[in-house]
């Protein structure tokens, strides 16, 4: 397996752990006859057994009998277990060796993860205490990156890659054991994986199912489960807890001050940040680079490590050399949320600081928008933040809220994604499940009808059901794309419109983080400047293509690919990262565009006719994503419903000071500032002919409708007759698509 190359700003992997010094190692004398891996059929390395030393003193391992006679004989084992007791670590390996016992015949082992992080960090773990090779007998595929063969017998995924697996294999034959981690973050994926697991498990009564989660979830799952197996696992230290006198002005001030304080009382010891959401993280990150110039340097140097628990981003691999010494202290200071607590894996946390306050995404499916609100965590939020410090006797946890905000504003526990969400992808798998006979889930949560109903409303809006409310041909082929459906719907448009090549680099950079970096103080008029290069009149999305496509003409004229790239992008205040994992998205996107046989058009990009192209495919996904200027002033209403917004800072539109009328947007978010993000102009005319006509005659009366009605009084009669045929119709070769839903058009099945 080759590995990427990243930035060397992300710090990689060895030093988020805490590794040995390699010239201190531990060397064994061995007999005559080495004793080998049963894995590999090599002898044992030293390596192996001074981990074995370690590995036997986590709290986790006074369990492994009860938990291997559990495993034998019972098809579902829930293990509950305080963090850092190393049941992620532990309990995989214990299955490879149950499967290794049955040689294989069932099946191997995939264990779950939340974070695509926590699955390759956790493989890199696992392969070193097998004393194998990663990427052989253990490996991980994560969203757009696999390091897996066919000989991998322990495979660490994320859950909605283990879903997408699903569609192909429904009932997961290659595995003899399923392990789904960090059940109690409740993710959409995670639980609808639980929910059709249950008849994946009377299908195949040789399967088993282990779950992993934190005490809080313990009796809800043993009532869902019913009468299996209970393991719990304790840490061996509680932290000492420090509770504030009185709720904080600014909990992001406060934390960063509490912070420098700690470093300049000269205790050991490395910090965690549980901040209130990702822009926080980001910021404290850039407040402590700057500050690191001012501190006493006899202090040591500090680390600012950012932990995302959502960015889709390029993921740091380790060093191949040995761990540098360094003669300076350096303490790491990780900044997460609320939800970050399993990507925290270094040993020796003595501090953590909790603010007691998270901003997070609730989904309204009126609005089809999400909403960022503040409130305090939950209990079990605040428990788990405890248990960072569960491998430290000497860890205290700073809250900076008083003790009686625990009992007075925290709830028990936060509702599941799955009642929060987005369910259109969701519902859209549970559709394809169904043709296989699995599209019944038993919902540990149930969702909320309403976002039920407005996701069935959409995929009937995309063609992607059929009259029955099941799935299409059309639908099935959306489904075969890991993208949002509406993303999907125009990369399939594109192929009617010639122009493929392009829409894939819009796919991929629209799924790719932000390629924009936020300038530092003083060089804002500099980055516009740098921008305005690739600037495209006809709207974000356009610019988007030649950020890429310039991205990669740097690349192919530097004889020093990785450095080239790096300065380059640091020149236009781009980031490089973004950009690669785009590239390694749109090389996925091709891939499976050649898979199921779709035509991928030659590149274009330029000619008018394929910039009109373009807005038609992205209209052809994106028409309950369009908005008019009322105005003239930048305020664009919705045309599906009264929400207002404005231009997100990083749209060109900005940075040329030009407002178009109307825009089609690629999402909408109601933060502080209400805004529209990657942004290009359209015409009135040019909906009409691509949004379906009960699409049009749902919306609800306004002065944007009327507007647009007039537009198709103005076609012409056999225009007009041509175009509400293609209103009503996504595909050709889908006659069945042509007719108007009726009210029981959408079936929850």
């Amino acid at each position: 397996m080759e590995f990427l190359t990243f930035s060397p700003e992300i710090h990689c992997f060895s030093e988020l752990l805490d590794c040995s010094d390699g010239d201190e190692e531990e060397i064994l004398e061995f007999g005559d006859d080495l004793q080998l891996n049963p894995f590999d059929g090599l002898p044992y390395s030293s390596r192996y057994y001074k981990l074995m030393k370690e590995r036997q003193e986590l709290p986790v391992w006074k369990v492994k009998y009860t938990f291997m006679e559990s495993l034998l004989h019972n098809q579902i084992v829930i293990v509950s277990g305080d963090a850092k007791t190393g049941k992620s670590s532990q309990i995989p390996q214990w299955c490879a060796e149950y499967c290794l016992s049955a040689s294989y015949r069932h099946g191997v082992v995939v264990c779950t993860q939340v974070h695509k992080q926590t699955a390759v960090w956790l493989a890199l773990r696992a392969a070193d205490e097998m004393d194998v090779s990663l990427g052989h007998e253990v490996g991980y595929f994560v969203p757009f990156e696999s390091c897996c063969s066919t000989e991998t017998i322990l495979r660490y995924c994320t859950d909605d890659m283990l879903q997408r697996e699903m569609m192909s294999a429904p009932l997961l034959n290659s595995y003899g054991v399923i392990i789904l981690d960090d059940v109690h973050e409740r993710t959409v994926p995670t639980d609808v994986l639980l929910g059709i697991l249950k008849d994946v498990l009377i299908s195949r009564p040789e399967l088993r199912l282990v779950i992993l989660t934190a005490p809080h979830m313990s009796i809800k799952l043993q009532n869902y489960c019913g009468s299996v197996p209970f393991i719990r696992v304790e840490s061996k230290h509680h932290a000492e807890v420090v509770y504030s006198c009185s709720i904080q002005e600014n909990h992001f001030l406060s934390a960063l001050r509490l912070l420098f304080e700690i470093h300049h009382s000269k205790e050991k010891g490395d910090i965690v940040i549980f901040l209130a959401c990702e822009q926080e993280i980001e910021k404290a990150y850039q407040i402590i680079k700057q500050e690191q110039a001012n501190l006493n340097p006899d202090l040591g140097e500090l680390i600012p490590v950012p932990l995302y628990p959502t960015k889709r981003d390029l993921i740091p691999k380790p060093n191949q050399d040995k761990q540098k010494c360094y003669k300076k202290y350096r303490r790491k200071v990780l900044l997460t949320t609320s939800f970050g607590e399993s990507l925290i894996w270094i040993k020796n946390v003595t501090f953590v600081i909790d603010v007691g306050v998270e901003r997070r995404k609730v989904y309204n499916p009126r609005i089809r928008a999400d909403s960022v609100i503040t409130q305090p965590i939950s209990k079990s939020q605040e428990e788990m933040h405890k248990q960072i410090l569960g491998m430290s006797s000497s860890g205290k946890l700073f809250c900076l809220y008083p003790e009686e905000f625990t009992h007075k504003e925290m709830k028990p526990d936060l509702p599941a994604k799955i009642q929060e969400s987005n369910l259109t992808s969701m519902v859209l798998f549970l559709k394809r499940m169904d043709i296989a006979g699995l599209g019944h889930c038993d919902f540990l949560s149930r969702p909320a009808p309403e976002s039920l109903m407005q996701a069935l409303e959409d995929l009937d809006y995309l063609a992607a059901l059929d009259n029955d409310g099941n799935l299409s041909e059309f639908g099935i082929i959306m489904s075969e794309f890991p993208l949002d459906p509406q993303l999907s719907k125009s990369i399939l448009a594109s192929c009617e419109f010639d122009c493929v090549d392009e829409m894939l680099t819009i796919a991929a950079m629209v799924t790719a983080p932000n390629c924009f970096l936020h300038a530092p103080p003083g060089t804002e008029e500099i980055a516009l400047t740098c921008w305005r290069k690739f600037s495209h009149p006809a709207g974000d999305h356009f610019t988007l293509i030649n950020v890429f496509n310039a991205f990669r003409e740097a690349a192919a004229d530097s004889t020093n690919q990785y450095y080239s790239n790096e300065k380059w992008c640091r020149d236009y205040f781009l980031s490089c990262s973004a950009l690669r994992m785009a590239e390694i998205i749109r090389a996925e996107l091709v891939e499976i565009m050649k898979r199921i046989e779709l035509p991928i058009s030659e590149p274009d990009f330029g000619s008018q006719e394929n910039v009109l192209n373009i807005k038609k495919a992205l209209l052809s996904g994106y028409f309950m994503h369009v908005a008019r200027d009322v105005d003239g002033s930048g305020n664009y209403l919705m045309l599906a419903h009264r929400q207002v917004a404005q231009l997100d800072p990083f749209s060109s539109y900005c940075n040329s000071r030009r407002i178009p009328e109307w825009v089609l947007f690629h999402e909408f978010s109601i933060l502080e500032d209400n805004s529209i993000r990657v942004v290009s102009e359209i015409s009135p005319d040019l909906f009409m002919k691509l949004t379906p006509q009960y699409y049009f005659s749902n919306l609800p009366p306004s002065e944007s409708k009327d507007i647009l009605q007039e537009a198709i009084n103005h076609l012409s009669p056999v225009s007009a007759m041509k175009e509400e045929q293609k209103t009503n119709s996504d595909n050709t070769e889908n006659e069945k698509y042509h007719q108007p839903p009726t009210e029981q058009r959408c079936i929850i099945q």
